[in-house]
């Protein structure tokens, strides 16, 4: 005789289906409403540091903030129990964020205007991408990703050599111009390096000798060198990774979940594990 499953079991699938079934009709309506309670999460922390609004609905904007921490907590402690690894989703992209989102408004207890960093809610929208489920969106952020995981190297390589350019640069023109132009000391000067080469320019120190300003037009044109090659290093990895997964096709669909998504090669879905139709 077959055993039924417990009622904790029966309980736990049904939670995964509703918070995970990006195609089923109640995982749909769920993700719906949580898109509509962060978009609004995220306008309520913006109302609140307007004076006039928070001055006049203060306590309305702190209860409904609240209402939607308790929604956020309670959604994330089922996504934990739903799942058979919750460290998984735990240490994952969407686990932390689902974590940062409901952390503030605890702080904001003991820390009192800890509550603005809920605005970090915003980053939750990246499960759209999830949600609307298009395949060439979905493709195009694989892509992006791999792009900037195989750039990483380089970048960091390339932020190492202008760290140090910006120190030798600042500790020039601290010598060459010295406390009278503002120049007040090395990290002040570093300061005025890092203005200067990422092309803001605040103009709160500028340099008053002719060597200089000699020094200052370099850094200037040195800027936008500085600017266009980590974007070169991404779009060239990009391509690479274009070229690299030209072979994705849309034509295998899964007959379990109707992903789209697939590769000419797949054997099985990567949503659900189910086998793929031979096309």
């Amino acid at each position: 005789m077959k055993k039924s499953k417990p009622k904790y079991e029966i309980f736990r699938e049904k939670i995964k289906v509703i918070l995970y079934g990006t195609n089923t009709i109640l995982g749909r309506m769920f993700d719906l409403v949580l898109l509509g309670l962060i978009l609004l999460s995220v306008l309520l922390i913006m109302m609140e540091t307007v004076q006039g609004i928070n001055q006049k609905y203060h306590s309305q904007l702190i209860i409904c903030e609240w209402i939607i921490t308790a929604f956020f907590t309670i959604e994330y402690f089922l996504r934990i129990i739903s799942i058979q690894k919750p460290i998984k989703y735990i240490f994952s992209f969407y686990g932390i964020i689902d974590l940062l989102a409901v952390l503030p408004m605890y702080l904001s207890i003991f820390f009192p205007g800890a509550s603005i960093l809920s605005i970090v809610r915003a980053l939750r929208f990246f499960r759209l991408f999830k949600i609307l489920h298009i395949p060439q969106i979905s493709h195009q952020s694989i892509q992006l990703r791999e792009a900037i995981e195989a750039s990483k190297e380089k970048i960091l390589v390339f932020i190492y050599f202008v760290l140090i350019s910006t120190i030798i640069i600042g500790s020039i023109m601290y010598l060459v111009e010295g406390r009278e132009s503002g120049f007040t000391s090395i990290p002040m000067s570093i300061y005025w390096t890092i203005v200067t080469l990422t092309t803001v320019g605040y103009g709160d120190i500028s340099p008053q000798t002719p060597l200089g300003q000699f020094i200052a037009a370099l850094v200037m044109i040195l800027g936008y060198g500085i600017i266009a090659v980590p974007t070169g290093i991404v779009t060239a990895e990009f391509a690479k990774s274009s070229l690299r997964n030209s072979a994705v096709s849309t034509k295998k669909i899964c007959t379990n979940c109707n992903s789209q998504v697939h590769f000419d090669n797949a054997k099985y879905c990567y949503e659900c594990g189910n086998e793929l139709p031979n096309n």
